[in-house]
C-alpha cells in the first residue's frame, strides 16, 4: 500500500487503523489526518501527547452535546475520543512516568463507558466468572431484539493491545449492525485485566472461552446452537487454540490465521542472536538483547509494550514464554467452521494464515485480502467495508446451513 503517514512503522499502522475505523464512526478522517500531520517524524512522547490532546478536545464537545440533551453528538463523540485516547496508548512506554499510562487508560475506558450507555440499546455492563474474580465486558444487542429463541452471538476475542474501541468497530459493530448480539470482554493480559489488575495472558485460551461460552449460555437472549468466536489480531492464535478445545461455538474467525505467536519476535533479531538464544546461554543472550534495546530507545519503548502482557523481564525467559504460543498438536481437534483471513502484505505473520487453514481438518473457509483493492497489511486497517462484506458473509452461510 503506497499510504505512508509516520516514519515509525508503528505509528503508521496506528494511523491507518485510526482512518478504517471511521467506517464504523470510531474517528474522524479530518480529525485524524489532521493530527498526524504533525507527526511524521514523532517520537513516543510527543504521539501520546498529540493523541491524548486529540481525545480531550473530542471528549469535551461530547460533553458539552450531552448537556445541551443531543445524545446522538455525544454518543458518537465519545466512542471517537475513546479511540483517540486507545491510539495514545501505544506509545505509554516511551514515557518516563509510567503513572500516565494508568490515567489515560481510565480516560480512555471512561469514554468507552460513555458511549455504550448510549448506545441504543444500551450495552450491558457485564462481568464473566473466572477463575475466582470476573473479566469485565459489554454485552450489545440488535435494536430489534432477540426474539424468543434468542439471537446469533458473536464473541468478539481483542489481540495482544488493542482498545475496547477498536474491538467494537472491527466486529462489534458490524455484527450488531447485522441483527447479532455482540460481547466484548478483557481477557487476561488484556486491557483492564493488565492495567488495572497485573493479569498476565496465557497459551491456553480455551480456559478463558470456556468460562465466556458458560456465562452466555445461561441467557435467554442468546441463541445456543449461534455463538460465533471472531478474534483480530493475537487473537488469530487464541481463537483456533479455544475452539480445538471448546465445541459449543458453531464457527469462527481468525484475523489473520496464527500458528506461532513468536515468529512476529524473531522477525526483529538477526541470525547471530537466534543462534545465540538457541545455545542455551540465557545470561548471555538477555546481556546482548539489552545492549541492543539501549541504543534504539524507540525500538525499546515497543519491546516494553509488548513484552508488558507477559510480565517477564528476562529477554530470554520472554521469548521462551512466547515460544508456548504455537497450535502445533491441537489443530486436528478443530470440528466447527473457521475462517482463515490472509491479508496481502500481513506484517507480522505472513504466511501463517495459509499455514494455518491447510492444517484445519474439517469445514473451513480462506479468505484473501489484496492491495490492489485497498484491503492489504494486517487486520485490512483500511478496507474495512469490504472485510465485514465478506467475512460476516460467511457467517452468515454457515450459521444458514448448520440451523
Amino acid at each position: 500500500m503506497a499510504y505512508r503517514f509516520c516514519d515509525n512503522d508503528q505509528f503508521d499502522f496506528e494511523v491507518k487503523l485510526l482512518l478504517g475505523a471511521a467506517w464504523q464512526r470510531g474517528a474522524d478522517p479530518g480529525e485524524v489526518l489532521a493530527t498526524a500531520a504533525a507527526l511524521a517524524d514523532a517520537d513516543g512522547r510527543k504521539w501520546f501527547d498529540a493523541w491524548t490532546d486529540l481525545a480531550r478536545r473530542v471528549r469535551a464537545d461530547g460533553e458539552l452535546a450531552a448537556a445541551a440533551g443531543r445524545s446522538t453528538s455525544a454518543r458518537d463523540a465519545w466512542l471517537r475520543a475513546a479511540g483517540y485516547f486507545g491510539t495514545a496508548l501505544v506509545a505509554a512506554d516511551a514515557l518516563a512516568d509510567e503513572s500516565r499510562l494508568l490515567a489515560v487508560f481510565r480516560e480512555h475506558r471512561d469514554c468507552f463507558d460513555r458511549f455504550a450507555a448510549a448506545w441504543h440499546p444500551a450495552a450491558e455492563r457485564v462481568s464473566v466468572p473466572y477463575e475466582g474474580t470476573a473479566l469485565p465486558g459489554y454485552l450489545f444487542t440488535p435494536r430489534s431484539g432477540a426474539g424468543g429463541g434468542g439471537a446469533p452471538t458473536v464473541i468478539v476475542n481483542n489481540g495482544s493491545d488493542g482498545p475496547v474501541s477498536a474491538a467494537w468497530t472491527m466486529l462489534g459493530a458490524p455484527a450488531v449492525a447485522r441483527g447479532w448480539n455482540v460481547l466484548l470482554f478483557d481477557g487476561p493480559g488484556q486491557q483492564t485485566m493488565l492495567f488495572e489488575h497485573g493479569m498476565r495472558f496465557r497459551p491456553d485460551w480455551e480456559h478463558v472461552i470456556t468460562p465466556v461460552v458458560d456465562f452466555l449460555l445461561a441467557r435467554a437472549d442468546v441463541a445456543a446452537d449461534r455463538l460465533v468466536l471472531a478474534g483480530i489480531s493475537q487473537a488469530g492464535y487464541w481463537v483456533p487454540r479455544a475452539l480445538a478445545f471448546e465445541h459449543r461455538i458453531a464457527a469462527g474467525v481468525a484475523d489473520p490465521g496464527v500458528v506461532r505467536v513468536a515468529d512476529s519476535w524473531w522477525d526483529n533479531f538477526p541470525p547471530e542472536l537466534r543462534a545465540l538464544y538457541d545455545s542455551g546461554d540465557r545470561d548471555a543472550f538477555d546481556t546482548a538483547v539489552r545492549e541492543g534495546l539501549a541504543q534504539d530507545p524507540g525500538f525499546a519503548a515497543y519491546w516494553r509494550w509488548r513484552a508488558k502482557p507477559y510480565g517477564i523481564d528476562s529477554p530470554y525467559d520472554l521469548l521462551t514464554e512466547v515460544g508456548r504460543y504455537d497450535l502445533a498438536g491441537v489443530l486436528d481437534r478443530i470440528t466447527v467452521p473457521l475462517l482463515v483471513t490472509s491479508p496481502e502484505g500481513e506484517q507480522f505473520w505472513p504466511g501463517q494464515a495459509r499455514e494455518l487453514y491447510e492444517a484445519l481438518p474439517g469445514d473451513k473457509g480462506f479468505v484473501e485480502f489484496a492491495a490492489a483493492e485497498g484491503t492489504d497489511l494486517h487486520c485490512e486497517p483500511l478496507g474495512r467495508a469490504l472485510f465485514e462484506q465478506r467475512v460476516f458473509d460467511w457467517l452468515d452461510g454457515r450459521l444458514e446451513a448448520a440451523g
